[in-house]
């Protein structure tokens, strides 16, 4: 791992946010649960975002991996095997709603959702929206990931209002910076008669820097061992995983984005804990 946990939960002007794609259960999970376990909970995260979470009667894995003392949420949204993504915060969550991104017919048999939880955080931060995004993955669904885009920024932005509460966004975003979804998100371009503008925090402190979080060098995707599918070595986008700070008209409430790392980009002990690299940020709060 590339970062460390200095600052993590010390400083009450800065919370620490921490996003993964857990790729569920399958591998050697054994061995990868306690990579997991340990290398999370050493983040000392503040908010966490997991997608491809899994959640059942029997099972809960965001407690298993994060244990019981963070308040926890899960989208309703979830495929068969309970598959879907999860929210947790060191303090507690108010009103939890889910953004439907059923957009066209090709959106069925994926749990794509958005998880928008507010979050009670102490001064100075204060309360903020703390939402998973999870668009569908599959490569010709740009259009949908487009539709979905803009369906959770107008959700977003009713449920903000005349607020000047913080929004941080998180998720597997399946689509590299170049895609016209993620080049909403970071106020790039319009899309569906509306515009919106978030910080990407991997490229405000690593502008130089690729910053891939699903590539070949992580040999669970190289080697195609992933939901028993061919192999993803060829697969066109890289840099997917992101951390977004929303900013207003003139940046708005916006929080500091002060640090932004990798995470899980090495193996550990020779296990890789998931076959994407997830992203930790510190965000203070600013001035503005």
């Amino acid at each position: 791992m590339t970062d460390t946990a200095t600052n993590a939960g010390t400083s009450p002007s800065r919370l620490r946010v921490l996003t993964l794609n857990l790729w569920q259960q399958y591998g050697v999970w054994a061995e990868r649960r306690a990579v997991l376990i340990e290398g999370i909970r050493a983040q000392q995260p503040d908010l966490v975002a997991f997608q491809e979470s899994i959640k059942t009667d029997a099972y809960d894995q965001m407690i298993d991996l994060l244990g019981p003392d963070l308040n926890v949420v899960h989208s309703k949204r979830r495929d068969p095997n309970g598959m879907g993504i999860s929210i947790a915060s060191r303090w507690p969550l108010g009103e939890v709603q889910e953004v439907d991104l059923n957009v066209t017919p090709r959106t069925a048999g994926f749990p794509c959702t958005t998880l928008v939880a507010e979050v009670i955080a102490p001064d100075p931060i204060g309360p903020l929206l703390f939402v998973n995004h999870f668009p569908n993955w599959q490569l010709n669904c740009e259009y949908e990931r487009e539709l979905q885009a803009v369906a959770a920024a107008q959700f977003v932005e009713e449920r903000i209002g005349e607020s000047t509460r913080p929004v941080v966004m998180v998720g597997d975003f399946d689509a590299d910076h170049d895609a016209a979804s993620v080049r909403f998100w970071s106020g790039r371009q319009s899309l569906g008669n509306m515009s919106v503008c978030y910080r990407d925090a991997w490229e405000s402190i690593h502008p130089e820097d690729s910053g891939h979080t699903f590539t070949p060098d992580n040999p669970l995707v190289k080697d195609g061992v992933v939901r028993g599918m061919h192999p993803f070595r060829d697969w066109p986008f890289r840099r997917i995983d992101y951390i977004f700070v929303r900013f207003g008209a003139h940046g708005g409430n916006a929080l500091d984005i002060a640090t932004c790392e990798r995470i899980f980009d090495e193996p550990i002990k020779g296990v890789w804990a998931s076959d994407h690299f997830g992203l930790v940020a510190g965000l203070e709060r600013g001035l503005l």
